[in-house]
This record gives C-alpha cells, sequence and structure tokens, in this order.
C-alpha cells in the first residue's frame, strides 16, 4: 500500500500527462469540485486542444466558463450555478437538458468519458479514497473510467457507493483548502404558511425528498412533532441534521435501506459536513439509483417537495427559467414528481409564492411567459401550493385544474385571471 502511496501522490501538473487533445474531462458538481486540479489545466490551457469539461452545478467563476481559454478548453453544463449562468447566458458555455438521474448514461452516450477529476477525502487503512460530499453522475463510473483525484483533510470520510481503491486511480494531489457552504436561505412568513400547508399533509413515517431553497427548508422546520421520518433525496441540507437531533428522523418505515439517509450530494455548513463524516447511518449513492423514478416510487409514502417559478392552468411548472432566460436547469425535480406519482401513497408537492416579491406580477398565469421551459408537465403534476392554500390537481380536468389554482391565486389577480381563462377557453 505504501509503495502505491508513494507513486501515486504525485504533484497537480502531473494530470496534465493523462489529458488528450479532444477528451472529455467529467467533473463532479458542488464540493467535490477539484479546484486545485482545474486551476491548473486552466493555467495550461494552451496545451490542449477541443477538450471538453462536463459539469453540474459549477463551484468557482472560471474564464474557462466564460469561452475565454476557446478552443482549448471549454464547459458543457448540465445544470447552472451562479458559477456558470451569466456565462451561458453570453454564449460562454454550453447547456445539455436532461433528468439528473439520466446524467451518467447520457455522458456514457455523448462523450468519451475521457477521465474524471474529483475532490476526495485522504485515504483510508484499506487503501479507499471517499468521495465526501457526493456521488452525484460521477460514482457510476468507478472502475470504469480513470480518476485522478484531489484529496483534501477537510472533506468528510462518508459512505455508500463513493468508494474509490488507490488501485483504480492514475494519481493523486495532496491540497489543503475549506469547503464552500451553501449560505442558509432566509426563510419569510410566506414560507412559513406554504410550509404549514404541506407539513399538515405528510404523514408519520413518510419518506421525504426536498429540494433546495427557503419553502424545502421551512417544511423541514415545521417537522418537530412528526415520528420516524426518512429521507431519500438527491440533496443532503442543513435541516437533515436538525431532523436528526430532534428525533424525528430516523428511517425505520422506510422500504428501502431503511434507517439510512440516502442522498446523492451534500451542501449545507459546516454543521452537515461535520455531520455527514464517518456516519454510517449516511448513504451516498449514485444518482442513476437515487433519482430513478423506478426506485423512489418503491417507497410507499414518499413525499416530494420542489420550488417553482410559474405555473400555468394546466398545471405545467416552469422552475428553470425566470421571465423566461434560463437560471438553472430540470435538475431532479422532475425524476421525483414522477416517483412519487408512481409510488403507492406517494404525494408530489410543488411551492410557490403567488406572486413576485413586489406583488406586481401573478406567477400562476394562464399561459407561461414566451422563453419558459417546462420543468415539471401537467401529466406529472400533483399539488400546487402557495400562501393562499393547496391546488390538489392529479385527475382534474384542465377546468377543474383551472379553479383549483384560481383559489391559490392572490387574490388581487384573480378576477383578471379568470377573464383570461375564459378567453383562452380554460373556463366556461
Amino acid at each position: 500500500m505504501s509503495t502505491q502511496m508513494e507513486t501515486k501522490c504525485k504533484v497537480p501538473e502531473e494530470v496534465l500527462r493523462y489529458i488528450q487533445d479532444g477528451d472529455d474531462v467529467i467533473v463532479p458538481l458542488a464540493n467535490g469540485e477539484p479546484v486545485v486540479l482545474l486551476d491548473t489545466l486552466e493555467k495550461h490551457a494552451e496545451r490542449f486542444q477541443d477538450v471538453r469539461i462536463h459539469q453540474m452545478h459549477a463551484l468557482k467563476e472560471r474564464p474557462y466558463i466564460y469561452g475565454k481559454h476557446r478552443p482549448h478548453l471549454s464547459h458543457v453544463a448540465y445544470f447552472l450555478s451562479g458559477a456558470s449562468r451569466k456565462a451561458f447566458l453570453e454564449g460562454g458555455c454550453d447547456l445539455v437538458p436532461n433528468h439528473f438521474h439520466e446524467v451518467p448514461r447520457l455522458l456514457r452516450e455523448t462523450t468519451k468519458t475521457s477521465i474524471v477529476l474529483a475532490a476526495a477525502a485522504p485515504m483510508d487503512e484499506h487503501g479507499y479514497f471517499s468521495l465526501g460530499t457526493g456521488a452525484d453522475y460521477v460514482a457510476s463510473f468507478i472502475g470504469q473510467v480513470p480518476f485522478f483525484l484531489e484529496v483534501n483533510p477537510n472533506m468528510p470520510r462518508t459512505f455508500g457507493e463513493n468508494q474509490v481503491h488507490i488501485s483504480q486511480i492514475l494519481g493523486y494531489t495532496e491540497v489543503d483548502y475549506p469547503l464552500a457552504e451553501a449560505r442558509e436561505p432566509e426563510i419569510t412568513d410566506i414560507d412559513r404558511k406554504i410550509a404549514s400547508y404541506v407539513v399538515e399533509r405528510i404523514q408519520n413515517g413518510a419518506t421525504l425528498q426536498a429540494g433546495i431553497g427557503a419553502m424545502p427548508n421551512a417544511i423541514i422546520n415545521f417537522l418537530d412533532n412528526h415520528k420516524d421520518i426518512g429521507i431519500h433525496t438527491e440533496l443532503l441540507t442543513d435541516g437533515v441534521v436538525d431532523l436528526v437531533h430532534k428525533g424525528v428522523l430516523t428511517g425505520t418505515q422506510k422500504k428501502m435501506r431503511p434507517g439510512k439517509i440516502v442522498g446523492t450530494f451534500a451542501l449545507g455548513s459546516k454543521k452537515l459536513y461535520e455531520f455527514i463524516h464517518n456516519n454510517t447511518s449516511v448513504e451516498m449513492l449514485p444518482v442513476e439509483y437515487v433519482n430513478d423514478p423506478r426506485i423512489i416510487a418503491r417507497e410507499d409514502n414518499m413525499i416530494s417537495i420542489n420550488a417553482t417559478t410559474e405555473v400555468d392552468f394546466l398545471g405545467q411548472c416552469a422552475s428553470e427559467t425566470i421571465a423566461g432566460r434560463y437560471y438553472s436547469s430540470s435538475g431532479g425535480q422532475t425524476d421525483f414528481a414522477r416517483g412519487a406519482r408512481f409510488a403507492k401513497n406517494g404525494k408530489g408537492f410543488i411551492c410557490l409564492h403567488s406572486t413576485t416579491k413586489n406583488e406586481a406580477i401573478s406567477r400562476i398565469r394562464p399561459q407561461l411567459t414566451i422563453g419558459s421551459a417546462v420543468t415539471t408537465s401537467k401529466n406529472d403534476v400533483d399539488h400546487i401550493v402557495t400562501e393562499y392554500g393547496v391546488a390538489s390537481l392529479r385527475g382534474k380536468s384542465i377546468a377543474e385544474r383551472t379553479k383549483e389554482l384560481l383559489a391559490i391565486s392572490h387574490p388581487k389577480f384573480r378576477e383578471q385571471l379568470e377573464f383570461e381563462a375564459k378567453k383562452f377557453g380554460l373556463l366556461y
């Protein structure tokens, strides 16, 4: 083991030996991003021709993401972040539409999957590195695609299917920098009102998926009086830690992996990273498993909670665009909306404020804003929730949906919305 450690521990520049012109480099999302290795690639960008870096949710804003190293290096996004959103809108990088659970398959079918560059926790006594805060799409390539790791002592060691043995890597470099922490979103009174409607519809023993943002966090904060809640979610946040400490989260009623907190990546504060470190109750599993609607549906009491920016009277949810311009991507919203629909007692909730912040525009609309992308379709939607109540859309006609959505729209817009609904032939 010590011989392998000596031969495979390398300076960052050695990664350049393993990348050829025309290669497709796969990089994990968020804190799985190997900051120093990408710095090195960018510093030596002119050595390469047509190398593409594929990644969801880039962590650090970089010149190559803005297209400033073309045709040497370019960025292909599968989910926009603060580091790539502006770059995409300015034409600096590409965005590939996808469902999160399909990203490994898309990468296999449309790229060379030449090499994976990933951050990892230090090797254990058995020769295994842990991918730490993630498994996401890169865990699917362990043992199939060459890995080069960036080993950081600040990365928590987690368990699941995100373990890489030293024999499976080309090399690793050692770094030491703090992990990025997600800011706790501000929870408003409107968020709390929406959360209260959702929480009263969550039964004891349910298994939860909660997306990112203020409303999912508010919902978690309202679960104090619940029992035996389970977690099967793409994203683990600080709220999970709080539920465990309160004794709410046990996972004993889960059909699959009972007692385990299942996720595919974690993003939060140091509190979360310390909680998942060496915690055998947490399993980080590939997104091909975690987000597969067929797997999600096996949890009888699955609850999916996500946010959107606009809903039309058909029930279509535009969750990845704002005012018709791209902001993120589909992520796992559709994966869990479908999985919850297939589950025996599953429920899906899409949450939004009824208006924009200044109450100038209704977010419930007869038709989506031009340019909007539909994330959750009219056929997959279940419940829509605003501060004015819950619209139950499953199995409802278009006219019935329109009435339900009018009832939870902001009162100042209802008369106009009803007039427009009749004009479009949605109400009689």
